[in-house]
């Protein structure tokens, strides 16, 4: 038997095929697929000339199918409902989804967000288990493979060709010591941050940051005494010592009572970070991934991302850097 090249073939008189044959009648084919009763009658002449086959013959008591016609029926039928299948949207249920998900995320989000989401999920997606990953160089690239679903990150990160972000939550920064520092008790200004030793958070990187162009700009070097990847390390560090920190003011105003820490606004202006979710393109419409970072969206409202706001001042930057 000679294959059929199908990218020859019509493929819109499949359906018109089929409800000619179950149907048996031009006139209710026709209404059924949405054409005219004259395109029905010519599509069914194509079909005709196709199938080297009378397919439906007219007898006093109607149409009848032929022997090719009647043969033709059961697979035909299969294979309509099997392309249905293909281009129907199937609805997401999240309670019926058994996936793990990959998250890319520092101690802030396991910290301030982690355990919100994980109490949503037992309740809506019980059957989703959470694998929360470090930063790494590669990681666009663990983006792009697959092996990494999503990542945290902020809004200002620049991003290749490719991956998809979306703003989750918002937060702002202070500026961060203990109770008894020497500085807690006036406003700063940009002179006094190269009078302390400051901490530093970097996901990936030295831990430099647009603040230390600023404070060259005017003419104050500071010194970083620590540089960590951790949010939860550069507290603790500034709770035993004078060295100082600007860092999430949604982080710091949770552990500030129990480290003892002061909140100062910082000596420039307010910065928003955004916080977003970010994701390969190629995944970006997974409705399990759509209706995650909803997810994420509501916990972030409910925990308050926006925190000690800071006044306006001259501006600058020590947000960490994450890819």
């Amino acid at each position: 038997m000679r294959e059929t090249n199908i990218a020859s073939i019509d493929l819109n008189l499949v359906p018109a095929l089929e409800a000619l044959l179950r149907l048996r009648n031009v006139t209710h084919a026709a209404a059924d697929v949405g054409l005219s009763q004259p395109a029905m009658s010519r599509a069914l002449a194509r079909l005709r000339d196709l199938q080297r086959d009378p397919l439906l013959v007219r007898t006093r008591s109607g149409y009848i199918l032929t022997p090719r016609a009647l043969a033709l029926q059961p697979e035909l039928t299969a294979a309509v409902q099997h392309l249905r299948a293909v281009f129907q949207q199937q609805t997401f249920v999240p309670g019926l989804v058994r996936r793990t998900l990959r998250l890319a995320a520092a101690d802030i989000q396991t910290i301030v967000v982690l355990p919100g989401i994980l109490s949503r999920l037992a309740v809506e997606a019980p059957g989703v288990d959470l694998r929360v990953e470090p930063y790494s160089a590669d990681i666009l690239t663990r983006l792009d493979s697959g092996a990494l679903d999503l990542a945290f990150a902020l809004s200002n990160t620049p991003l290749p060709p490719g991956i998809s972000s979306e703003v989750v939550g918002e937060d702002h920064l202070a500026l961060v010591m203990r109770a008894g520092h020497p500085a807690a008790d006036h406003a700063w200004t940009l002179a006094d941050y190269g009078r302390h030793p400051h901490v530093t958070v970097a996901l990936l990187g030295d831990g430099q940051s647009d603040i230390d162009a600023l404070l060259a700009a005017a003419g104050v070097a500071r010194r970083i005494a620590l540089v960590t990847p951790y949010f939860m390390a550069a507290l603790a560090a500034v709770a035993a010592t004078d060295m100082v920190t600007t860092i999430s003011a949604a982080l710091a105003t949770r552990f500030a009572a129990p480290f003892g820490l002061v909140l100062r606004e910082p000596p420039f202006a307010s910065i928003r970070l955004e916080s977003t979710l970010v994701c390969s393109h190629v995944r970006a419409a997974d409705p399990f991934l759509v209706w995650f970072r909803a997810l994420v969206r509501d916990v972030a409202e409910t925990v308050g991302l926006t925190a000690c706001s800071p006044e306006p001042g001259p501006a600058g930057d020590d947000r960490p850097r994450t890819p």
